[in-house]
């Protein structure tokens, strides 16, 4: 008698994964994969699209270093044992020019070398706040960007260190907000009331 080998049994994460990976969303739509939950948003509306470029435009004319910005760049992001990785697609990742992180990656890239994430708050806000805050925690990305329009504010979150940032910088809309190297400029909110 022979012994014959088999493949290992998929896991339910890994069935997840394979699913998600698999999913065809309509025109402009985007999938996520969010803390172990497929997460379906509809394109953003203009106001949304008017928060990115007043940050876009001011990061390229005012950072210290001069930066590569992308919209809606997929990050494959680590996450606790046992569940599948985060894929997430932030409003924003911005990441020093000189390392030319966009060219050639493939559309689920890791996070190493990005220097900051955007986020402006859609209809379901608590996603931005919470657990996409932990995801870019867990992964390390210094910088942590949230124009949060129901709150009328820009958070910077900052220093991550394990499921979350130690540090919160709040400005109401209106007021400056004071980003760290390798950006090192103020941010100004004056256009976002």
């Amino acid at each position: 008698m022979t012994a014959m080998a088999h493949e290992p049994m998929p896991t339910q994460d890994d069935i997840l994964l394979e699913g998600f990976l698999a999913l065809e969303t309509p025109t402009g739509f985007r999938a996520e994969l969010i803390e172990g939950e497929i997460a379906v948003t509809p394109p953003p509306d203009g106001d949304h699209e008017d928060y990115l470029s007043l940050v876009f435009e001011q990061v390229m004319r005012m950072s210290a270093t001069a930066m590569q910005f992308s919209g809606h760049k997929g990050l494959v992001l680590s996450h606790a044992a046992g569940q599948p990785a985060d894929h997430v697609i932030p409003d924003a990742t911005i990441a020093p020019r000189a390392l030319r992180l966009f060219r050639g990656a493939p559309p689920w890239m890791p996070s190493d070398g990005v220097a900051m994430v955007v986020e402006v708050t859609s209809s379901k806000p608590h996603k931005d706040r919470v657990a996409k805050r932990h995801g870019y925690a867990r992964a390390g990305i210094p910088l942590y960007l949230l124009v949060d329009r129901d709150k009328s504010a820009v958070t910077l979150f900052s220093e991550p260190e394990g499921e979350d940032y130690l540090n919160t910088h709040i400005a109401p809309f209106g007021k400056p907000l004071p980003l760290p190297a390798p950006f090192s400029f103020d941010l100004e909110t004056a256009d976002f009331l």
